[in-house]
């Protein structure tokens, strides 16, 4: 029998109550040390919602410190070059609320952001945002609403860091899987050229 939870109480029932120092550690301003992490992370993932709930989760990445401190209470994520769908910004321009988890390979922690977002197709500061010549077409502006370090435990049950445990081959390449579930009229040929070595060196364009 599947017994399904339908209440805060029922859920804290189960889970028990945070220690006071996991309840409190949430801040509202950038310390020292989250610009450094800030500075140190190559890779987050953002989190929105859209108007009607439904949510989005998309991976940001670009050369450590990409995201660019533009006070102790707001940062902003250069956009680069993708596939368009724009599920994220499109949520923003409805519902501005956003999450976001910052990595550094190899910790076991993360920062988390949580704020407002808006769009920013210029600004001065879009400069800062060049790599490789290439600068952005558009920006995310978070308001810092909250920003707490989360725990490590995630990382390490899934030993995620730990090279032994990586099976890359467990399923078919980039390739093969584009033409198994997206792409079934296209050769299989056309696509490993597109994803092959070439691939990397258009990120930026």
């Amino acid at each position: 029998m599947t017994v399904e939870i339908t209440s805060h109480d029922e859920l804290r029932e189960l889970l028990g109550v945070p220690s006071a120092r996991a309840a409190n550690k949430e801040r509202t301003r950038l310390h020292e040390r989250d610009r450094e992490w800030l500075g140190a992370s190559p890779f987050c993932l953002m989190a929105t919602a859209g108007a009607d709930g439904s949510c989005d989760v998309s991976p940001k990445g670009d050369p450590a410190g990409f995201a660019l401190v533009l006070d102790d209470t707001t940062v902003a994520l250069p956009e680069r070059p993708g596939n368009k769908r724009a599920d994220g910004y499109r949520n923003i321009l409805d519902n501005p609320h956003i999450g976001l988890l910052f990595l550094i390979p190899g910790r076991t922690d993360t920062l988390r952001i949580n704020g407002r977002a808006r769009l920013v197709s210029d600004a001065p500061w879009f400069d800062d945002m060049v790599v490789k010549g290439h600068r952005p077409v558009l920006a995310v502006v978070v308001e810092i609403e909250q920003i707490f370090y989360h725990c490590a435990k995630a990382f390490l049950r899934s030993a995620l860091w730990q090279p032994e445990t990586w099976r890359p081959e467990a399923l078919p390449s980039r390739a093969r899987l584009i033409k198994e579930v997206e792409a079934p009229v296209e050769s299989l040929e056309d696509l490993e050229r597109h994803y092959g070595p070439e691939y990397a060196q258009k990120i930026y364009v």
